[in-house]
């Protein structure tokens, strides 16, 4: 059994990183200077790995620990110098790649602090945001903050196919993962396709869940862009009207009609989409 032992004036974190580097083999307990070469500091450590890479890393280890959340502030370069033995320079470059990575989020005068995650959603399929957010192992939960009929104006008849005045459902939801907005949806819906969409408990199921269920999908078709919220959306996603949104916006077919136009806010800062596409060989 190895022991190790620290002085009391050694911070609690060097020490769980000299602890981490005696246990990987390292052959000196400072893996950040080089043997015998006095103040000088090597460009690699005894495992051939860049010095500021092994900073990033235990950095990042820091994080996806749970030792700091989102939000939090990082130690101080100089800290972290003195902590590592190290020149200022490495340890910049080190913090400076994490935040062109948007790990870290330097602010002027304040200080550097864990950036907030950026959640991902795809592009490709039609699921339950609340789905999404389960598989991420995050909790999800949902405030309504509108739910009524109304007839349709020109232009929102246009996109049902429908004429001025024909009543359309409205819903306007706002969608959370673990505590935080991530989402407004603001989604209209034909009460030809379905007509008991105003009788269900929206904050027990989504409605991309209950839609895919009572109106089987045929079609879509969808655009993405970034905008500035208005002050109403912007106050929902609890961020600065300033900040850009990425918006969703779909139209979704049925039974032959348009069943639905949905809206979908998203806070840029802590939001975003990707998708693959995979075609056969003789595509």
């Amino acid at each position: 059994m190895v022991g190790t032992a620290r002085s009391a004036g050694t911070p609690a974190l060097a020490f769980e990183f000299l602890a981490l580097g005696f246990i990987q083999g390292l052959e000196c307990r400072d893996p950040w200077r080089s043997r015998g070469a006095g103040n000088l500091e090597a460009p690699h450590d005894a495992a051939g790995t860049p010095i500021f890479q092994r900073i990033k890393d235990f950095l990042v280890a820091q994080i996806a620990a749970g030792h700091w959340k989102e939000g939090d502030v990082i130690p101080s370069e100089q800290a972290l110098v003195k902590q590592f033995g190290v020149s200022r320079m490495t340890v910049n470059r080190a913090v400076r790649e994490l935040t062109a990575e948007a790990v870290l989020t330097r602010r002027q005068g304040s200080g550097t602090f864990v950036a907030p995650q950026k959640v991902q959603a795809t592009l490709l399929e039609i699921r339950s945001i609340a789905d999404e957010i389960r598989a991420r192992g995050h909790t999800h939960r949902s405030t309504l903050q509108r739910l009524d009929q109304m007839p349709a104006h020109e232009l929102l008849a246009k996109g049902f196919e429908v004429t001025a005045g024909h009543i359309l459902f409205h819903s306007i939801i706002v969608h959370y993962e673990n505590g935080v907005p991530i989402q407004v949806e603001d989604r209209w819906v034909n009460p030809q396709v379905v007509p008991d969409y105003l009788a269900q408990d929206f904050t027990r199921v989504t409605p991309s869940e209950y839609l895919l269920a009572t109106a089987p999908l045929q079609a879509a078709t969808y655009s993405l862009e970034a905008l500035a919220a208005p002050r109403d959306i912007a106050d929902m996603l609890a961020m600065d009207a300033r900040q850009p949104c990425l918006v969703l916006r779909r139209r979704t077919r049925s039974a032959g009609k348009v069943a639905s136009l949905v809206t979908m806010w998203h806070p840029g800062h802590r939001y975003q989409f990707a998708g693959s596409v995979t075609t056969g060989a003789h595509a």
